[in-house]
């Protein structure tokens, strides 16, 4: 199980929760999903939190869109603070009529970020959804964040130099093309 997870004690949180996303890497070149628009009515409900709550329940929402709309409404979330053993619950409680489904998948999406991991890796403290200071980060997560980014900086070494491997072996290929056209023309001269 996942310890860098704040829905870690959840039984349905999976180890790799961004990797059950079909949007979660848009490298990956996968489609977006695309977020419905609201009308007049609903943006003016959609004002508040409690309005919010109730219009992200009532349609299925992305989780990206989801992890967009709790950039815009929690502190903790837009400026990627280490977030609190346990915020799902802060999150349901604020927003009742979440999709769990889509609310641990968004909060894969944020906790797999390289911008979360680089912040879990110097934190000190944890933070609750409007950014108060609350439990100490552990050891065992800075060190778990830190071994993540080794991976994927090492994942991305790697896929950077089987490029220019290909790239290279293409170009050996042309000018080897190239010069074989050339004794072919020479000796068809003759």
């Amino acid at each position: 199980m996942n310890t860098m997870s704040p829905v870690a004690e959840l039984p349905e949180a999976t180890e790799n929760a961004t990797h059950a996303v079909p949007d979660a890497h848009p490298a990956d070149g996968a489609p977006q999903a695309p977020v419905p628009e609201a009308d007049a009515h609903d943006a003016s409900a959609a004002a508040t939190p409690a309005a919010a709550a109730s219009t992200a329940g009532a349609e299925v929402q992305s989780p990206r869109a989801l992890l967009k709309q709790l950039q815009q409404q929690f502190k903790a979330f837009r400026d990627c603070l280490p977030l609190a053993i346990g915020i799902d619950k802060q999150v349901l409680a604020r927003l009742p009529g979440l999709n769990r489904k889509t609310m641990r998948a968004a909060l894969g999406i944020h906790t797999g970020s390289m911008r979360y991991l680089r912040a879990m890796e110097k934190a000190t403290l944890r933070y609750d959804l409007d950014g108060n200071p609350g439990a100490e980060v552990t050891d065992t997560h800075r060190q778990h964040a830190k071994e993540l980014l080794q991976e994927r900086f090492k994942k991305e070494a790697e896929r950077k130099k089987a490029e220019r491997d290909a790239a290279a072996a293409a170009e050996s290929d042309r000018k080897r093309q190239e010069k074989l056209q050339q004794l072919a023309s020479k000796f068809a001269k003759r």
